[in-house]
């Protein structure tokens, strides 16, 4: 059974970038080009309104890759448990307004029992965060995805594989 991917919107806004001089952010463009290319069809990628609606934002032509790059991706709906979850999650990790949709994402991602949380934002929910959202997760016996990196994810992948899992 192929795993489920949420890809949050930073892989496809990094991904359709311009390439960067900056060393670790031409890696993470080049990361996310091996694993667009190479090992999406792996997975059953999924995204939601909050992706699109971010990917619509900014510049009109970079808007149009992103959404081009995404638009046979199917997208999770929200409902009322999912807008619920994320305000718990809001208030629980007191994350700033500016990044209340990666609430919202997270939210998705625990409803809809994907297995993997792809991002590059590990601003909000990244350690120490991620482990509270454990420790709240378990109180509530809620699923809990593993938020990664697309490197990180290749490298789960091909660990798994050579051990046969």
């Amino acid at each position: 059974m192929r795993k489920k991917v949420y890809i949050e919107t930073t892989v496809p806004s990094v991904l359709t970038a311009r390439p960067s001089r900056d060393i670790r952010k031409l890696y993470r463009q080049e990361v996310t080009r091996e694993f667009w290319e190479y090992e999406r069809q792996k997975y059953d990628l999924y995204i939601s309104q909050y992706v699109w609606a971010e990917c619509e934002k900014g510049d009109e032509n970079a808007a149009k890759k992103r959404l081009d790059l995404i638009k046979d991706i199917p997208s999770l709906s929200t409902n009322d448990d999912i807008e619920s979850l994320a305000e718990e999650y809001f208030k629980y990790l007191n994350v700033p307004d500016k990044a209340k949709t990666d609430c919202f994402h997270l939210a998705i991602c625990v409803i809809e029992k994907i297995d993997y949380l792809v991002s590059w934002n590990m601003t909000h929910l990244g350690r120490p965060a991620f482990g509270r959202v454990a420790t709240f997760n378990g109180i509530r016996n809620l699923w809990l995805p593993d938020l990664v990196t697309p490197d990180l994810l290749m490298d789960i992948e091909k660990e798994e594989a050579e051990n046969g899992v």
